[in-house]
């Protein structure tokens, strides 16, 4: 038997929707997508409209209305009503989709629909709700890569779905056996924001057949775009909520609204739980019978990151103030069902209305027993009322301390849980609490193996670093006893090996600087020391410390205060980046250096406990580990290098300069509820170099030298050296990362020389599939993993995260981040932003000055771009006397199809230039060769 051709693919599929009640239609161009909405729209509507169709002038009025936008403002439309007004003068509510009855909306299914324009494309799939294309799916033959379909579904998007393709919600890839989902967006959509579907127990549900059963269900998939879609209104960006989030809410949501029971979700660090946890507490906001939603979060995780993450799911829903007034506000606002605040605050609102109960009242100031009585008569309106408490990283002791109180105010509340680390008996805390005691049951897990799995957050390569010989083990308490374990950590030489050893492995770890690091150890006094040991090394990174220090702290013993300790920190950090902080202002530095480790501007950060829970960064790769770490506390501090990023990050490094080989075991085990270790911790340096020599062989069978590649002829045959050039790449990055890695001839079997120059033929035909295919090629949509090839850390995406951290509000600082970006820019290697880099001097200099403070500089750019790109269209069209708009015409046509049409650019030429042929063939040459130059400028 054959393969399974991609119409055999789709007709099953339509076959399998009709079953599933969707409704066949024929639409083969945009004109009937067009009459078939409004037929649709109006039978959803037809209640409401009296039976009375649409007239032409109030259809017309629908769709100037909805056409024409942007994808975030359509799914904002898509969720809204619209007043119509008819032509007898009444008005009406149009409903697009019905967001709370979702067997009651309408649905049809299409196939190959054209889209004529001055492209032709034909879509293979789409799904209709009420009759707007709402999901579109694209299917690949069984064997061809998933990648392929996703990166065609890209070409539509930046060339030919508009109208009424604007309204597109989900996407949908599959080949048959693997299938995917992920959101439309107006922005850039990477690979790795795609998602398998899986079943309540993580079960990958990979098939077609069974996704278009589950996923594509119409209720669920109604329920899908109507609750578990997010519209990010920061960031104009439309997002699908992940398998286990949606199980995570539809089972809190279950036991919130029939029963009194609490609950908690167990979903490991880094898979999202701010995203699940708040969407739980919108949704459960919105019934009727809950009168108050608390989103509880700790005060130290409560920094501009997460501030920023809640407002963009719900603007403004954070109060960032310190005062309880403005909490016992939010409480009385009957209007203001979900409260999001810190557990400090709310056990002082609670403190302070208990005051007036008391028998010494008399002793407290007239003003303070006032205020105690209005919070109590607050509080006490919703003490017998349903009340739901969601609590943030609820494996923290401090919900555990207030607990009691909260339950003697609210006699009817319920509380549920999210953490990334449960307490059970072997990691109970101090009071000897597990997270079941509380929070009763697991209502959902999602474990560190499931997400590495799923590839939602990456696996560990941990190394352990022997730093002195003692004779005895670390892990050993008891034999450790009698040794003075302070002074041997402690000591000057140690402090010194390990400083220089991070010196030296450094750049191999974060893949010479392109990432960032962090080095916790285990005291204030050891920070500082290391601190002081950096200084006296010769090195070109930027290293900054920070920890939070006592007021009162005894410094018997000690050179000086950390305060002290800490200014001085903090005046090499301001010489280091034009600042002026100090300890007075030590929330700004915070924050500072919050942004700089997240935008890969510090190199190390030396770090006691602070950032080592809650905070996120895809820039930050390496843990180096100088202090005692475990269960949650390091576990937690290692998921800080695992969050995905390009493939260029294969996985989180920890350095352990203790033997903490035991504790990373034990860790594991127990928060991946398994005996092994293998899904969660990367193989040891022999494993790669096995795996080496296995692609090797298989890289060499296809061409045994670089110049055999030359001889490779048919695109089957490149697309094969493609995949095992690519494959032998990716295991060298791994490679890479290991200390005792060195590219030797005799110990890989291929010499560095010959690498560099299979990589050079790599580049060679990754160019050519770019340019001058001149028919539809089999490379066109093939990954190839080019970011694997590059090392620079300065290159386009970096330099542009960098403008759009431009500081307008302030003209120093925004005067002073230009400086520093254009510093920046003259040391850059990289081939792409080399021919930008004057480009970009002149948005720098020319227009970000005159910036207002709210200028959104991405659109500013954006604009400052396509103006540009005009003028160079312009001037090459001046220069070599060929009209501007056939010159638009010929790069219009290459960016659609990487096609350039030499004949009729010569054709042209003759005919509008009246030059001979070799004329005419040198000029062709020079349009083409502009071509190729513009869009790598203006790409």
């Amino acid at each position: 038997m054959g393969y399974q051709s991609e119409a055999q693919l789709e007709e099953n599929l339509i076959k399998q929707l009709e079953t599933q009640n969707f409704d066949r239609v024929e639409i083969p161009n945009e004109e009937e997508l067009e009459n078939n909405f409004r037929k649709e729209l109006f039978e959803y509507n037809k209640e409401k409209l009296n039976n009375e169709p649409f007239t032409d002038k109030e259809f017309e009025r629908i769709m100037v209305h909805i056409k024409g936008k942007s994808i975030f403002q359509s799914a904002m439309i898509l969720r809204d009503k619209f007043i119509l007004e008819r032509e007898d003068g009444s008005e009406v509510y149009i409903e697009f989709l019905d967001t709370k009855n979702w067997d009651k909306n309408r649905f049809q299914v299409t196939n190959q629909t054209t889209v004529n324009g001055k492209y032709k494309n034909r879509y293979d799939v789409t799904i209709l709700i009420n009759g707007l294309p709402l999901v579109q799916i694209e299917l690949k033959r069984r064997g061809i890569d998933l990648k392929e379909a996703f990166n065609q579904i890209n070409r539509y998007r930046k060339h030919s779905y508009h109208g009424l393709y604007r309204y597109i919600q989900i996407f949908v890839i599959s080949n048959g056996v693997d299938t995917k989902y992920f959101a439309n967006s107006d922005k850039e959509i990477l690979y790795s924001y795609t998602f398998f579907w899986s079943d309540k127990e993580n079960n990958r549900i990979s098939n077609l057949k069974e996704f278009t059963e589950i996923f594509l269900d119409t209720t669920f998939l109604a329920k899908v775009i109507s609750r578990y879609m997010v519209t990010n209104e920061t960031d104009k960006l439309l997002m699908v909520m992940r398998p286990y989030q949606i199980y995570a809410v539809e089972e809190l949501l279950k036991i919130a609204l029939e029963t009194n029971n609490n609950g908690y979700i167990w979903h490991t660090t880094g898979s999202g739980k701010t995203l699940t946890s708040f969407k739980a507490s919108q949704i459960l906001s919105k019934e009727k019978d809950i009168k108050k939603v608390f989103f509880l979060v700790d005060r130290k995780d409560l920094d501009s990151q997460t501030i920023s993450e809640f407002n963009k799911f719900e603007p403004d829903s954070v109060d960032t103030t310190d005062k309880t007034d403005k909490l016992i506000e939010q409480i009385n606002d009957i209007n203001k069902p979900l409260i999001v605040t810190t557990i400090q605050k709310m056990a002082n609102a609670i403190k302070k209305s208990k005051i007036s109960n008391k028998k010494d009242s008399e002793n407290i100031s007239k003003s303070s027993f006032e205020k105690s009585i209005k919070y109590a008569d607050v509080i006490d309106q919703y003490k017998n009322e349903k009340v739901i408490f969601i609590i943030d990283e609820c494996h923290r002791s401090q919900f555990g301390k207030m607990h009691k109180e909260i339950n003697k105010h609210f006699t009817n509340a319920q509380y549920f849980g999210f953490t990334g680390t449960p307490r059970f008996y072997e990691n109970r805390s101090k009071e000897d609490r597990v997270t079941a005691d509380l929070f009763e049951k697991c209502l959902h897990t999602y474990l560190i193996k499931d997400a590495i799995k799923d590839g939602n957050v990456l696996g560990f390569s941990v190394e352990y670093i022997k730093t002195f010989d003692g004779g005895f083990d670390e892990n050993d308490d008891e034999k450790v006893k009698s040794i003075d374990k302070e002074e041997v950590f402690m000591a000057d030489e140690r402090i010194k090996l390990v400083s220089e050893n991070i010196i030296k492995i450094h750049n191999s770890k974060t893949r010479n600087k392109k990432y960032t690091a962090i080095l916790t150890v285990q005291s204030i006094e050891m920070l500082i020391k290391y601190y002081k040991a950096f200084k006296n090394i010769n090195h070109d990174l930027k290293i900054a410390g920070i920890y939070t220090f006592g007021a009162n702290e005894d410094s018997e013993g000690k050179d000086e205060h950390s305060r002290d300790s800490l200014e001085k920190i903090i005046n090499d950090y301001n010489t280091i980046f034009d600042t002026n902080y100090s300890t007075d202002t030590f929330s700004s530095y915070f924050a500072d250096v919050s942004k700089k480790v997240k935008s890969g501007k510090i190199d190390i950060l030396i770090v006691v406990n602070m950032f080592l829970t809650g905070f996120d960064s895809k820039k930050l790769n390496t843990l180096y580990v100088d202090k005692n770490l475990k269960y949650h506390d390091l576990l937690q501090a290692y998921s800080r290098t695992n969050r995905v990023e390009e493939s260029t990050k294969p996985y989180g490094n920890i350095v352990c300069y203790r033997n903490l080989k035991k504790r990373t075991d034990e860790a594991i085990k127990l928060f991946s509820q398994t005996d092994s270790t293998d899904t969660v911790l990367m193989g040891d340096y022999e494993e790669y170099i096995r795996q080496w020599y296995k692609k090797l062989k298989n890289l060499k069978e296809i061409a045994s030298t670089p110049n055999n590649v030359d001889k490779l002829e048919t695109e089957e045959d490149k697309k094969k050296f493609i995949i095992a050039f690519r494959e032998l790449t990716r295991v060298l990055t791994k490679l890479n990362t290991f200390i005792e890695f060195e590219f030797d001839e005799e110990k890989l079997g291929l010499s560095e020389q010959s690498y560099q120059d299979y990589r050079s033929k790599y580049y060679r035909i990754y160019e050519e599939s770019k340019k001058e295919n001149e028919k539809t090629s089999i490379l066109s949509d093939i990954d190839f993993g080019i970011e694997l090839m590059s090392s620079d850390k300065i290159n386009v995406d970096y330099i542009m995260n960098l403008i759009r951290d431009i500081d307008l509000t302030d003209k120093n600082k925004r005067n002073n981040d230009i400086k520093n970006i254009i510093t920046e820019l003259n040391r850059a290697d990289n081939e792409d932003l080399r021919l930008k880099i004057d480009l970009i001097k002149e948005f720098l200099n020319k227009v970000v000055p005159k910036l207002e403070s709210d200028a959104d500089i991405d659109y500013e750019y954006e604009k400052f771009e396509n103006e540009k790109r005009e003028e160079d269209i312009y001037n090459f069209s001046e220069k070599i006397g060929l009209n501007k708009y056939k010159v638009s015409e010929y790069i219009s046509e290459y960016e659609y199809s990487g096609m350039i049409d030499k004949t009729k650019i010569r054709s042209d030429i003759k005919n509008d230039l009246k030059l001979k042929l070799l004329k005419a063939k040198e000029a062709t040459k020079q349009v083409q060769n502009f071509i190729y130059e513009h869009i790598r400028k203006f790409a």
